[in-house]
């Protein structure tokens, strides 16, 4: 792994942690959505720290270059963090379709109890 590589992935962990820490500060992140990417991060410092890992398991999966394992695994990483937004996401939805369902019916409840009594 090329020491430029290295460089980009200790500053590009070091950039992501200052950010999400000064997010959880001022109270703009979730705790729980933190975490993610407080270990995403540290996850990328430790291959950049310590490039045997990533020779390692370069070596192992077959990959050509640790380089494209580092890629890879940052491309995971972010695949796996937007499934879990999308699951998020539709579960939200489905929220609020229920609510606005609610709202709907209890509107119409009191539509027709005002009906009846004038």
């Amino acid at each position: 792994m090329s020491i430029v590589l290295r460089i980009v992935l200790v500053l590009g962990a070091l950039l992501a942690l200052s950010i999400v820490v000064r997010k959880v500060r001022k109270s703009k992140i979730r705790i729980a959505d933190s975490v993610y990417w407080v270990c995403a991060a540290v996850l990328l410092l430790v291959l950049a720290i310590f490039p045997r890992i990533a020779y390692f398991f370069s070596g192992l999966l077959g990959f050509l270059s640790p380089s494209n394992f580092v890629f890879v695994v940052v491309i995971a990483l972010m695949l796996l963090k937007l499934f879990n937004l999308a699951c998020d996401v539709s579960r939200l939805t489905d929220k609020v379709e229920q609510l606005s369902q609610e709202v709907a019916l209890d509107k119409k409840e009191r539509g027709d109890s005002r009906e009846n009594k004038g």
